[in-house]
């Protein structure tokens, strides 16, 4: 009988795909390594299993022990099946960019997951990584692999992964593409590939913003890729090329590929074949391009496949008139977002909002173009000028005197909602490819209204049921038929 001793034993083997639908255009072979085939559902399944066996060897990990890992999600799934089948604990820690299914599906496997903050420093306490390092020393025989620094990680991928593509491709590979997040994938591939043959190239495909691809490490809403320090894992003299992709050009391309190519893939996927494609177009018609899509798009429906969550963050246009549409109204090119800094002086934001007639502002770390994740509060005039009637603020950081973040709507939404959140915000922290981009006001909708009537024929601007306006700070006169119409002119739009 053809039966594998354990779920563990079926890690490895994927098979490679053409990619002829996406892949137009192009001379080349551009081939998909589907490491979504794995059982744990992930390319992280080589790894999790070679370094817990490694740490039983070594004795770092007894039995009963917990494993304790900072994780995305898919290094934990590889993990968490292998606690299963040898009867260890899981502890999990993730950030809370990660979807909720990846949340779900770890603690489907017994173990317990720890969020943490996005948009903090690695060092800072609160970080993952930190939290994970704290629990290890709290807990007795608790074992982190630490997948950043185990150098098992990569070697997992040049004793397997690599002969795979190698034999796979009957020695014919050119270019090897994958993300790079731990570097474990990229690194144990190229040096095994490299040693058959030093001529092909290894390219990273990373999130705009990573320090792998010359950023700072600030946040960006593809999963499970990019980092925001050097791993020991990764080791740049393997890499030959490191390409930046976009978060709004990652989604894309999942979708793309799933849609065309029948490969339902997730958003570090997307990251891949894009840099893949941009490989493929400089290459010839004897070069074999691969590239590795690392996991399955399951676990991403609530984000990159929900087109209510795509839109809210900007990656979607909608119905029109949209968001995008009042801010291409506005006269002359639209000005970079002004904002301040949580340690700023309370001062400087008083001074901002004068200097460019603006009545509130966002409160953000970082420079721009900045994350949705860095936006930590907002400042308001009436706020600030009752709290400097009561006493000298002038001098204090921002952050002592912030209140909650505005609320945040996508630029391609509809005005019509626009208009409903106004209802309950001061303004609208408009995001555009998951960043933010600009403040829109009550004013701004209403100055667009204005000069585009037609808009709304059909009278789409929502009222409340008594009839008031969305705009209930007098700005929007009523009709009798509960039309909206311009203060005053006792009418309806023409």
């Amino acid at each position: 009988m053809e039966v594998a001793d354990s779920i563990l034993d079926l890690i490895g083997n994927t098979p490679l795909v053409r990619m002829r639908r996406v892949a137009t255009g192009v001379s080349c072979e551009v081939l998909a390594k589907l490491e979504m085939l794995n059982p744990g559902g992930s390319v992280k399944d080589r790894p999790a299993v070679a370094m817990i066996d490694a740490a039983e060897r070594e004795g770092l990990l007894k039995p009963g022990g917990t494993i304790i890992e900072p994780t995305s999600g898919n290094t934990g799934v590889g993990l968490a099946m292998v606690a299963a089948q040898r009867d260890y604990q899981c502890i999990f820690v993730m950030t809370d960019k990660v979807s909720q299914e990846k949340v779900q599906l770890l603690r489907a496997y017994g173990a317990e997951v720890v969020v943490c903050p996005v948009a903090v420093d690695p060092e800072e306490p609160e970080s993952y990584y930190s939290t994970a390092e704290r629990l290890v020393a709290e807990i007795p025989g608790a074992y982190r692999p630490n997948q950043y620094f185990n150098q098992v990680n990569p070697w997992a991928h040049e004793l397997t992964t690599g002969p795979e593509l190698w034999n796979q491709t009957g020695g014919r590979i050119t270019h090897f593409v994958a993300g790079a997040g731990t570097g474990g994938t990229l690194n144990g591939v190229g040096r095994y590939l490299k040693r058959r043959n030093p001529e092909i190239r290894i390219i990273a495909g990373d999130p705009e913003g990573s320090v792998f691809s010359g950023g700072s490490g600030r946040p960006y809403l593809v999963e499970g890729i990019g980092e925001d320090f050097w791993p020991e894992t990764y080791d740049p003299a393997v890499v030959d090329r490191v390409i930046p992709i976009s978060d709004q050009a990652s989604f894309d391309m999942a979708r793309l590929v799933t849609r065309r190519e029948g490969l339902l893939i997730g958003g570090s996927g997307g990251t891949a074949v894009c840099a893949a494609l941009e490989v493929a177009r400089d290459c010839g018609p004897h070069d074999v391009v691969v590239v590795l899509l690392p996991d399955a798009g399951r676990g991403y429906l609530s984000k990159v496949f929900n087109d209510d969550w795509m839109a809210s963050h900007g990656f979607l246009i909608g119905e029109h008139p949209s968001v995008k549409d009042v801010l291409d109204a506005k006269e002359g090119a639209p000005p970079p977002l002004v904002y301040v800094r949580p340690d700023d002086p309370v001062s400087l934001a008083v001074t901002r909002m004068r200097d460019h007639g603006v009545s509130q502002l966002p409160v953000a770390k970082g420079e721009m173009p900045l994350a949705a994740a860095e936006v930590m509060g907002a400042v308001h005039e009436l706020q600030l000028m009752e709290l400097a009637f009561n006493g000298n603020l002038l001098g204090q950081p921002v952050e002592n005197v912030m209140s909650r973040p505005l609320e945040q709507i996508g630029i391609g939404e509809s005005v019509a909602l626009a208009v409903t959140k106004l209802e309950r915000s001061p303004a609208l922290l408009v995001l555009d490819g998951g960043r933010p981009r600009a403040v829109m006001t009550s004013t701004d909708v209403l100055g667009f209204l204005s000069s585009a009537p037609s808009a709304f024929p059909d009278s789409s601007v929502a009222l409340d049921p008594s009839g008031t306006s969305a705009f209930p700070d007098s700005s929007v006169a009523l009709d009798p038929s509960g039309t909206s119409a311009p203060s005053g002119t006792g009418g309806t739009w023409p």
